[in-house]
């Protein structure tokens, strides 16, 4: 079995997605620490006239020191998620596809969901089914897994009976390749090389949320998506591919 892993980020870009789609399992990490200062797990980009787009979840950082991601918790002391909710009818008004979609956002706003965990899930789920992603997900914590760094994504692999992870080429560096193997686990690399498909607002901007795909291209979404090319890159090779 292939697995891979990612943080439990806000609103995941297509990689995220397109890693999904070439593992058995993707294993959400919410039991590692929220990263101090900025983050994907709390914020993404979006795409409206004037280019790019930043949408921020805000959330209690003052006196709670380290934190893991399952225990933040967001903060609607001020009226965000009006002025989110507006900003994307802003932006996405005149996409094909914002109508089919915007409830979810009224209601997702109308819960005021207390944990960003939750409230990234929530999202994160929406999306693998509206892209017709089929790959199951489950939450580190799930695991209970007690080590950190490589020696976690180790146990995980363990613990799942897992035979390869999967990881995109950009991690390599982080990656211990012979503590894998000393596992009796092999690591495949990955490029995510980003589709290109029809956007409002002019000149194309990559990288963006995987709503700007979903709400502009619906149903072709998911052909756009696994239509990006995909070549396995060992270990081996790592160092020296293009």
């Amino acid at each position: 079995m292939i697995i891979s892993t990612h943080q439990l980020i806000f609103s995941p870009w297509l990689g995220f997605f397109f890693k999904a789609l070439h593992c058995d399992l993707l294993v959400l990490l919410d039991d590692v620490q929220f990263p101090r200062g900025t983050t994907w797990v709390s914020r993404n980009r979006f795409k409206f006239h004037q280019g790019t787009l930043w949408l921020t979840i805000p959330v209690w950082r003052k006196g709670k020191g380290l934190q893991k991601i399952n225990e933040v918790q967001i903060c609607y002391d001020e009226d965000w998620p009006r002025k989110h909710l507006a900003s994307l009818s802003t932006a996405y008004a005149h996409a094909p596809y914002w109508e089919d979609h915007r409830p979810f956002w009224e209601e997702t706003y109308r819960r005021k969901i207390s944990g960003l965990a939750d409230f990234n899930l929530r999202i994160i789920n929406y999306l693998k089914t509206s892209l017709s992603v089929p790959t199951e997900m489950q939450l580190s914590s799930s695991l209970a897994v007690e080590a950190t760094g490589n020696e976690r994504l180790i146990e995980i692999c363990h613990r799942l009976k897992a035979s390869t992870y999967l990881a995109q080429y950009e991690a390599r560096k982080f990656i211990q390749e012979e503590a894998f193997a000393k596992a009796g686990i092999g690591v495949q690399y990955f490029r995510f090389h980003h589709p290109v498909y029809p956007q409002l607002w002019g000149e194309f901007i990559d990288n963006l949320s995987a709503w700007d795909l979903l709400l502009t291209c619906g149903p072709r979404s998911y052909n756009i998506l696994a239509g990006s090319p995909f070549r396995m890159i060992p270990p081996e090779a790592s160092s020296s591919s293009p």
